[in-house]
């Protein structure tokens, strides 16, 4: 099967002709060829490695400018930008080393940059990395990053929270392409599996500049799977395992590509039976299952570059009510949710002289439903979303960089269910931007950009809630500066501002929410959210340790929320959407020391804080608890069997919350303890990645203040013990 994908490959490439090549060498500082130099072309998605003579070459490029990044570890990463002509390009790369650099370019800003290089600060993770760290999910995973935690109910289902804003006001980005799955429900996951993603970028602040509408708190943006390298075949198979749950995950996949077209395909299951708590107990109906299936295509020639991507991923998920008596049986019990996503994305690249246009277009189809027994679906929504993103862009245009475009997406809301939560509606967006980034020298850049969109929200009558036709329109703009003030020190200085509409449950409620039960009322007069948000963030970095502070001040006016009433409907309690001001601030310190000459040790500790009020001095609710984590991490390489060896030892403090909302309760502190341990095992011909981890060692019985069951005394999840392995191709 090896060959044939190959034959069939290489052959087509075989019939177009070949001009506009690169080659080059890549050394180090001593003039010492590299091998195994990872070189990747991300406009062309095509990526190659150089050989033992630390050689590589690239036939049938585009002409124009290209930025080719070159990668391995323990070296320094550079992107370099290249002008492609008719004539061949011969390279001459030079990587310095270094003990613990990790540098990756940053797709979600406007530039693509490298992180060192960008003047917004942008977390950056490998989903392998957090699989390492024995993650449930994929928002599971993100809350190991400071500043990110997660609204959860039990492990099936998490809403990626940023500096305590969440749900509609965070962005999720996957395949290139906005996620939309009903995001306004506390009870509604995110529905997107980790495998077959390279790595997650996290902004943490308004990003409505480049994504328009709900990123007033920030934008998740998931960084889809490389293609193989030039004329290569390659495939894999993972297997995990969970202790706590009886839960496993598998994933297979197969890609090859030739100098034109690439090629991938993945498949993953994943189930879970009921999760276990310290005392012994099971939460009932807190399993859940899941398929997910990715495939892509891609391909480029001298003119033009397109990379087709789909997703599909089925969940069945339990809904938890509170009770203790669950089980090992993965069947799934009432309730529950049946949730099924397509999403169908086409980013294309059309390379002119001196400058290139993008054009991103995505399709998203959400089917929800919601069983309290068998039979029909008590609630039944489809979400239908056209999404298009069209840029242009000068790569080189004296010391700076522009680009401009227009952003928007048609979206349709219908109900199919006996109940509705929401209307059917109809959502319009369409939104123009422009940014500029300015290199003064190689130590200090501006970046400056505006943008103007309009919202349009029509919805039909359902049960007792009028029509509605509303319209929103907001004005933006973001403003970064980063300098380095000292070999060693770097500051950057963002102020950004960030929009989001009134999503259709806020303007439209009308009945009881199963999810809190409470019965909720609408406000078909909301005004949409504005915010302004200022950043500031040091980074002090030598040889053998690296030190940052971030801090932020959000203002967001007109905030949306639910305000208890003093009378009952449907014998519950009623809260009605209502708007006030209020103020969000904290930050993020953290330390890596890494002590010569025990160049393979690193001590890692991070705090995080956010506090939220509103205009009258009342907390926010929902507001993460502060928390501190240390690490203590070893890298080691044993003969000629084990390689890319670790172990790490994590201990999280959560602190008690008693900065509660009305009608919140405070939540107590506590501590967990997490190991691991693995690397990359050769035996034989064979080689394979094994790891191992423990998550609550010590089976500490706790209460998360953002899990959705402490309303019912339910504790998280208690000890976890998770074997990951994977077989390459």
């Amino acid at each position: 099967m090896k060959y044939f994908f190959m034959t069939l490959f290489l052959g087509f490439s075989a019939m177009l002709y070949a001009q506009n090549n690169i080659n080059g060498t890549v050394t180090d500082n001593y003039g010492k060829s590299l091998q195994g130099v990872s070189i990747h072309i991300r406009e062309i998605n095509r990526g190659t490695s150089t050989n033992d003579q630390g050689s590589f070459e690239f036939a049938n490029l585009p002409k124009g400018t290209l930025e080719i990044s070159f990668i391995k570890n323990e070296f320094y990463p550079i992107i370099r930008k290249i002008t492609i002509g008719e004539s061949p390009i011969a390279l001459s790369i030079v990587l310095e080393p270094t003990l613990h650099q990790i540098d990756e370019v940053i797709v979600s800003t406007a530039f693509n940059r490298l992180q060192s290089q960008n003047v917004m600060k942008v977390e950056q993770i490998g989903i392998d990395a957090l699989q390492k760290k024995g993650a449930f999910s994929a928002v599971d995973g993100l809350t190991t990053i400071a500043g990110v935690s997660q609204l959860s109910t039990g492990v099936s289902i998490g809403k990626p929270v940023i500096r305590g804003l969440s749900g509609n006001r965070v962005l999720v980005y996957a395949n290139r392409i906005r996620m939309e799955n009903q995001q306004f429900g506390d009870e509604h996951g995110l529905g997107l599996n980790s495998q077959g993603f390279e790595s997650v970028e996290i902004i943490k602040g308004p990003a409505s500049l480049l994504y328009g509408s709900d990123a007033l708190g920030g934008v998740i943006y998931f960084n889809p799977e490389k293609y193989a390298d030039n004329n290569e075949f390659d495939g894999d198979f993972s297997q995990r395992l969970f202790s706590n749950t009886n839960g496993t995950e598998s994933s297979i996949g197969l890609k090859t590509s030739s100098d034109k077209i690439r090629f991938l395909v993945r498949g993953t299951t994943a189930a879970h039976s009921d999760y276990q708590v310290p005392s012994g107990d099971r939460v009932v109906n807190t399993r859940f299952r899941e398929s997910d299936l990715k495939g892509g295509i891609s391909f480029s020639d001298r003119n033009f570059s397109t990379d087709l991507r789909y997703n599909y991923n089925t969940l069945a998920i339990g809904i938890p009510e509170g009770d203790y008596g669950g089980s090992t049986q993965k069947s799934i019990l009432y309730p529950n949710q049946s949730v099924r996503s397509h999403m169908i994305s086409s980013k294309n690249t059309f390379f002119l002289t001196n400058s290139k246009l993008d054009a991103t277009f995505g399709f998203t189809s959400n089917r929800r439903k919601e069983f309290e027994e068998a039979g029909e679906a008590e609630l039944d929504m489809k979400l239908n979303t056209l999404s298009y993103d069209v840029r242009y862009s000068f790569p080189q245009f004296g010391k700076a960089e522009l680009l401009g475009g227009i952003q928007g997406m048609y979206q349709t809301n219908e109900n199919f269910g006996h109940h509705a939560l929401i209307p059917d509606a109809n959502t319009v967006d369409l939104g123009a931007y422009a940014t500029a980034m300015i290199d003064f020298n190689a130590k200090n850049a501006l970046q400056i950009g505006v943008r103007l969109d309009n919202r349009g929200i029509d919805t039909k009558a359902f049960e007792d809630v009028e029509a509605l036709s509303k319209s929103y329109t907001s004005f933006n703009a973001s403003l970064g500066y980063k300098a380095s003030i000292a070999p060693s020190l770097v500051i950057r200085i963002n102020v950004a501002s960030g929009f989001r509409a009134p999503n259709l449950a806020e303007l439209t409620s009308h009945g009881t929410h199963e999810g809190s039960n409470r019965y909720e009322l609408g406000n078909p007069d909301l005004n949409s959210e504005q915010n302004i948000q200022a950043d500031l963030n040091f980074e002090y970095e030598m040889t053998h340790v690296d030190f940052f502070v971030n801090g932020f001040y959000n203002h967001v006016n007109n905030f949306i929320y639910t305000s208890p009433q003093d009378y009952q409907l449907d014998d519950h309690d009623v809260f009605a959407y209502t708007q006030a001001d209020v103020k969000l601030y904290g930050g993020e310190i953290g330390l890596h020391f890494h002590p010569h000459p025990l160049d393979w040790l690193h001590i890692e500790s991070s705090f995080e804080t956010v506090t939220g009020k509103k205009q009258n001095g009342d907390y926010l609710p929902l507001m993460p608890a502060n928390t501190w984590t240390n690490a203590l991490r070893t890298e080691f390489n044993h003969k000629n069997w084990l390689s890319k060896g670790f172990a790490r030892i994590e201990v999280a403090h959560t602190f008690e919350q008693n900065n509660t909302s009305i009608n919140e309760t405070a939540s107590e502190e506590y501590t967990s303890v997490n190991v691991g341990m693995g690397g990359t095992i050769s035996v034989g011909g064979t080689r394979f990645d094994l790891h191992i981890s423990a998550n609550n060692l010590f089976d500490q019985e706790y209460i998360p203040h953002l899990s959705r069951l402490k309303a019912d005394d339910i504790p998280n999840i208690g000890r976890n013990i998770i074997l990951g392995i994977n077989f390459e191709f």
